[in-house]
């Protein structure tokens, strides 16, 4: 039998034999042990140099390669990898959560969430923040998130899509679609939609009292936003009291159905004595006319004869279905008309958070089923375009979300979309990135990595490959497309200080179909694609 050693092999079993050796006395190395040892080292030397090393023959010419590449790493459960252990090393990344995609370094696959993640205890708050240059797949992987939670049980719940991104997938879903915008239906902001009655129901007074007063704060919420907005600068304090006073009167009364905004309009007009009051006209009518002149501006253009038209001047079309994904479809408001978008923005937000946290309070009171939600809301730049002061409006309606133990996620696409007109404003908007749990960050400019750094501690590795994914796509000089941007569906996932996990998003073949975030351009591309081919065949026609 021949003794088959590596070359390694081969010379620590020599050298061990050489160290025995100037131990022991010569006269005892004839013939012991020590000696077959040597014999041994010897022969193993002898069979190595017959057998080619992991880099191949050594000399030259004989295909000696210089660099051997290391064996593929991959992960998986103790089901999936019985019988290996201990041959696998395990990865930092945790299997708890959606399935995102592969990891870039080691090909695991990486598993992320916000909800499924706060349920584990790995981060704080069921939050997420996603951004990235337009084109590069942000909104894939939260319909990717959102079809994987939607199979666990989660109900998703899209508060604004101006595209559409997730029109489709929610239709897939057999989910409910809310379409608005001009002649496509009215979103009443005094209205919080029948769960307010329900609210009334619960038996226990402290309970019931607690439940109203979020609702009809988050209503407040609302209409004080929509003021804001069309102002462009925040109400006067005695403004804010004077509307806040006007709807706890406009509840009072027993009417049916919720109060609309002339309603408020015709309150101030009235000079109701509670209203006079707070606007503290010291008892001549002119002064009191004179201090909501302003307000009374903001009123009506809110009415149906302001810029917004009758959209939040009548009753709500089409109230949410709980317990269904749904989506409000904005996509016919025009992408110029940035106002009325983030008007439309902040109602559906607040209107889709506030029936959630009914939704909540009614479960906890022991009247429906406990039910968890996952709260998208995109395009967040337009909004902070609108008007600096809408910073307000969505820093409370975060914070309230967070009080509610609801997962949210919350997409943009630069750091400089946070930066606004003065350093306090900047500061509350970056805040939307610092206390959400997970930061998906796709291809961004060089010029980020500065903003970056000022929220998150950055490697050099980790800028590199971020702004390495913001370049753009190659051309192909044949067929004069382009190649996919080098970008495409790649993130690095950041969990506050801690170093980034960089994975590549993968769809499935079903869910590519519900997957065209550029509907609009599809009968262009057919048409590009029909001439193309009917070119091609002219040509080679002339050639022949």
């Amino acid at each position: 039998m021949e003794l088959r050693l590596s070359r390694r092999e081969a010379r620590s079993l020599a050298r061990r034999a050489d160290r025995v050796a100037r131990l022991q006395p010569r006269s005892t190395q004839e013939g012991s042990w020590l000696s077959r040892l040597r014999q041994t080292a010897a022969e193993g030397r002898a069979t190595a140099a017959r057998r080619p090393g992991r880099r191949g023959w050594a000399g030259k010419g004989t295909g000696r390669v210089n660099y051997v590449q290391p064996n593929p790493e991959y992960q998986g459960t103790t089901v999936q990898v019985c019988g290996l252990w201990p041959f696998i090393a395990g990865s930092g990344s945790p299997v708890i959560g959606a399935p995102l995609g592969r990891h870039l370094l080691n090909g695991s696959v990486v598993c992320a969430d916000p909800i499924y993640w706060f349920l584990a205890n790995l981060v704080l708050n069921p939050s997420c923040f996603v951004l990235g240059r337009p084109g590069l797949g942000k909104s894939t992987i939260v319909r990717r998130m959102v079809t994987v939670l939607e199979a666990w049980g989660i109900v998703p719940m899209v508060l604004s899509d101006t595209k559409p991104d997730y029109v489709d997938l929610i239709t897939a879903m057999e989910g409910q679609v809310i379409r608005v915008g001009r002649g496509r239906g009215h979103l009443n902001p005094l209205d919080l939609g029948p769960l307010m009655r329900e609210l009334e129901k619960i038996p226990d007074e402290n309970k019931r009292r607690e439940a109203l007063d979020e609702m009809r704060g988050r209503r407040l919420t609302t209409v004080l936003g929509l003021l804001a907005l069309v102002r462009g600068a925040r109400l006067e304090s005695y403004e804010a009291s004077i509307v806040t006073e006007a709807i706890r009167i406009l509840d009072e009364r027993d009417r049916v159905g919720a109060p609309v905004i002339g309603d408020v309009t015709d309150l101030v007009l009235s000079r109701h004595e509670r209203l006079r009051a707070l606007a503290r006209d010291r008892g001549e009518e002119s002064r009191y006319d004179d201090r909501v002149q302003n307000l009374l501006d903001d009123l009506v253009a809110l009415g149906g004869s302001g810029s917004f038209g009758d959209m939040f001047a009548k009753p709500t079309t089409e109230h949410i279905e709980m317990g269904r994904p749904m989506v409000f479809d904005m996509s016919s408001i025009d992408d110029g008309d940035l106002q009325l978008q983030a008007a439309v923005q902040s109602v559906c937000w607040n209107y889709g958070s506030a029936v959630v946290s009914a939704d909540k309070h009614l479960a906890e009171a022991g009247m429906r089923e406990q039910r968890h939600y996952f709260l998208v809301m995109d395009e967040l730049w337009r909004m902070l375009r609108a008007a600096d002061v809408m910073v307000y409006f969505i820093d409370a309606l975060t914070r309230l979300n967070r009080q509610r133990a609801i997962g949210q996620a919350m997409i943009t696409h630069t750091m400089n979309d946070l930066e606004l007109a003065s350093e306090h404003l900047t500061k509350i908007a970056w805040g939307f990135v610092e206390r959400s749990a997970m930061t998906f960050l796709g291809g961004l400019a060089e010029s980020e990595m500065g903003n970056l750094e000022k929220v998150f501690a950055m490697s050099a590795e980790e800028k590199s490959m971020i702004t390495d994914w913001s370049a753009e796509s190659g051309v192909n000089p044949e067929s004069s497309t382009a190649a996919a941007p080098p970008g495409l569906g790649k993130f690095l996932l950041k969990i506050g200080k801690k170093p980034g996990v960089p994975f590549q998003s993968q769809l499935t073949d079903i869910e590519l179909a519900v997957n065209n975030t550029n509907q609009s351009w599809k009968d262009a591309a057919d048409r590009a694609r029909t001439s193309a081919s009917q070119l091609t065949e002219e040509e080679a026609e002339l050639v022949a």
